[in-house]
C-alpha cells in the first residue's frame, strides 16, 4: 500500500462555495502502523488526522501549521494532530489501545472512545507573531460533527464536514478520507438547498473510498448542479518534523538542577517521539556537554545584565 494521500480543492464558478476533499487512506494506514491502535481508535485517529489535514491545507502561509486537539474524556484520552500548510500531517492519542464494544448501530463507537465531555481546540501558528487559538465544546465526539460545530461557533463559517475510516476485521485500513464543504462570503443563498440535497444523497464516504471511487467523482456529487472548477490537487503524507537537534535543544532548556541530575546519573537519556516512535538517545558525555553549555549560557547572561 502507498502511504501517501491526496487533497483536492474545488470552487464553484460564482465563488459561493468550496470543497476541500482529502483521500487519506495511505496516511491513516501509516499512522496505524506506527501506533498499533485498536480498531475503534484507528477510526477515531484517522478522522482526526483527516480533519487536521483538510483544515491545515487552508493556511495561506507556507511556514504555518495547524494543531487540532480533541479532549473528550473518553478512554482513548486526548487526540493531537498537527498539519502543515499543504496538509501533511502527524498525530497521536494518549491511549491508542483503548477499545469499546460496537455502538447501538453495530458500528465502531468512535464517539464513545473519544468522549464528548470536553472541548475541541484549533491552534493556527502562522510562523510569526502569536498563534491564533479557537475552541468550542464537543457535541458528539464523532469528530466531523464537532468540526462542523467549531466552524459555526468559533469562526462563523457555514461548514459541512464529513469524515470516514473503514477498518477491516483485522484492524487494517481499507479506506479513509473526508471533506469540508463551505459557503464563502457573499454566497448566493439559492445554492444552499442544492448543496444540502447533494450532501444528503451521498452514500457512506468511507465505503466509497474503500471501493475505489475517484476523488473527482465524489466532488462532482457534492457540487452536482453547480458549475465549478478544480483549483488544486496535490499529494500529502504522514510526516513527522521531529529531529535529534530539536530534542537536544529541549533538554538544554530544562532547569539547571534537572540537567545536573541527568549528568550525574551517568546514564543515557532516551526520548521517543510520540508522533512517529523514533528513538533519540543521548549519551552521558552529550548530557555533560549540554550541562556545561547551559552553565556557560547562564553565566554570560548574568554578566551581560
Amino acid at each position: 500500500m502507498s502511504y501517501t494521500g491526496k487533497i483536492t480543492t474545488a470552487l464553484t464558478d460564482d465563488g459561493s462555495a468550496r470543497v476541500i476533499f482529502a483521500n487519506t487512506t495511505g496516511v491513516v494506514a501509516r499512522a496505524a502502523e506506527i501506533h498499533r491502535p485498536s480498531k475503534t481508535v484507528t477510526a477515531a485517529l484517522g478522522r482526526c488526522l483527516t480533519a487536521a489535514a483538510v483544515m491545515g491545507s487552508t493556511l495561506k502561509d507556507e511556514q504555518g501549521s495547524l494543531t487540532l486537539r480533541i479532549s473528550g474524556g473518553g478512554p482513548a484520552g486526548s487526540f493531537v494532530c498537527v498539519s502543515d500548510s499543504l496538509g501533511n500531517v502527524r498525530g497521536c492519542c494518549d491511549e491508542p489501545t483503548a477499545e469499546l464494544p460496537p455502538n447501538a448501530l453495530g458500528k465502531l463507537d468512535v464517539g464513545g472512545v473519544v468522549g464528548k465531555s470536553g472541548e475541541l481546540y484549533v491552534v493556527r501558528d502562522y510562523g510569526f507573531g502569536e498563534p491564533y487559538v479557537g475552541h468550542c465544546a464537543l457535541v458528539s465526539g464523532e469528530i466531523a460533527e464537532d468540526v462542523t460545530n467549531y466552524y459555526a461557533v468559533s469562526e462563523q463559517t457555514p461548514t459541512v464536514c464529513a469524515l470516514g475510516v473503514r477498518v477491516d476485521k483485522a484492524g487494517g485500513v481499507m479506506g479513509a478520507g473526508g471533506y469540508m464543504l463551505q459557503l464563502l462570503p457573499g454566497a448566493d443563498e439559492d445554492i444552499i438547498p442544492v448543496l444540502q440535497a447533494n450532501v444528503d444523497s451521498l452514500p457512506s464516504l468511507s465505503a466509497l473510498i474503500a471501493a475505489g471511487r475517484d476523488d473527482g467523482d465524489i466532488i462532482a456529487s457534492l457540487l452536482s448542479g453547480l458549475p465549478y472548477s478544480l483549483l488544486d490537487e496535490h499529494d500529502i503524507e504522514y510526516r513527522c518534523s521531529c529531529s535529534r537537534e530539536k530534542y537536544r535543544s529541549a533538554i538544554k532548556k530544562l532547569g539547571i538542577r534537572e540537567l545536573k541530575d541527568m549528568r550525574d546519573s551517568g546514564e543515557e537519556a532516551e526520548i521517543i517521539c510520540r508522533f512517529c516512535g523514533t528513538r533519540h538517545v543521548f549519551s552521558p558525555r552529550e548530557l555533560a556537554d549540554m550541562y556545561d553549555e547551559r552553565v556557560t549560557e547562564l553565566r554570560q547572561a548574568r554578566e551581560n545584565r
